[in-house]
């Protein structure tokens, strides 16, 4: 039976919710700092640490990284603008203007997008399950995005869908487009190589809008607290929580790993509410469900017989 010595790991499950717990902390932790630091530094420094720590694990693991042939490294310069660069400019832009929470249930649309993409892009089909998990992923996320009122928002839409959502829908966008890329364009490298290159020209990209920051950098934004944040936006949710997931892929599958990402958005709500006190709605908990199942729904797979 396959991964049947996995199953008897409990450690190879707590480690994975220990990265959704990271992953949803990064929400938190991007709302406490994104307003006192220029983006594009907070995004360096962060994938700075990251790809420091990648490269280290690269070099103990696999010894080093491997040369890239052509192909190779246009599809990893791609991982970095759209997964590194674009989706960090998008990620941190929104949670300057939106709560935690309300961007961590929002982010949970990004299966569904995926799914869409893969179908335009590499021709993957959609049955009608499928399709039915994608409605009900957008209708949860309408709910949210409105705060319940529906009807009310489709006649005043800029009400309740500003700037921050639209920019978290960049970030989405963004990230399902690194996924769509991943899935067919790398192949002959490993997860952490790949990643590791991803990571290293994404950084470059960001240093690069580093440049015209200078001017907004002052020595009060050099304090331990954001240091901290810093730090655990890079060391534990990028590199500590990607190493882990992959270990998770390797010992218990695929579509048991990614289920576990369902757990992304309620730790981001609840350390929302704990750390930075920001109110729980009933339509973000609603919400909040119905695009869960919509996301289950989408990623089920019948068990063979």
């Amino acid at each position: 039976m396959p991964h049947a010595a996995a199953r008897l790991d409990p450690w190879a499950y707590v480690k994975l919710v220990l990265v959704t717990l990271f992953w949803g902390g990064t929400f938190v932790a991007g709302r406490m700092i994104a307003q006192d630091m220029p983006h594009m530094t907070i995004a360096f420094l962060r994938f700075l640490i990251a790809t420091v720590i990648l490269l280290a694990m690269a070099k103990q693991m696999e010894g080093g990284l491997p040369r890239l042939n052509l192909r190779q490294f246009v599809a990893t310069f791609a991982l970095g603008v759209t997964g590194v660069f674009l989706y960090n400019l998008f990620f941190l832009a929104a949670l300057e203007r939106v709560p935690a929470g309300r961007t961590a249930l929002l982010v949970s649309l990004s299966p569904i997008i995926t799914s869409i993409l893969a179908a335009l892009i590499i021709g993957e089909r959609l049955g009608w399950r499928r399709w039915g998990g994608i409605a009900l992923g957008f209708a949860g996320v309408s709910i949210i995005v409105t705060k319940g009122d529906v009807f009310h928002a489709m006649q005043s839409i800029g009400d309740t869908f500003g700037w921050g959502e639209l920019f978290m829908l960049g970030a989405i966008l963004s990230w399902a487009i690194y996924t769509v890329i991943s899935r067919f364009a790398l192949k002959g490298l490993s997860p952490i190589a790949t990643t590791s290159y991803a990571m290293l020209f994404g950084t470059l990209l960001i240093l690069v809008g580093v440049v015209f920051e200078i001017n907004a950098l002052s020595m009060q934004m050099l304090t331990w607290r954001n240091g901290l944040i810093v730090f655990y936006l890079g060391a534990l949710g990028s590199a500590i929580a990607f190493i882990w997931y992959s270990e998770g892929v390797k010992k218990i599958g695929a579509s048991r790993t990614v289920a576990f990402t369902n757990l992304v958005p309620v730790f981001g709500v609840l350390l929302g509410f704990l750390v930075l006190d920001e109110p729980i709605l009933w339509s973000m908990v609603i919400g909040g469900v119905i695009v869960i199942a919509g996301v289950t729904l989408t990623n089920w797979t019948a068990p063979s017989r």
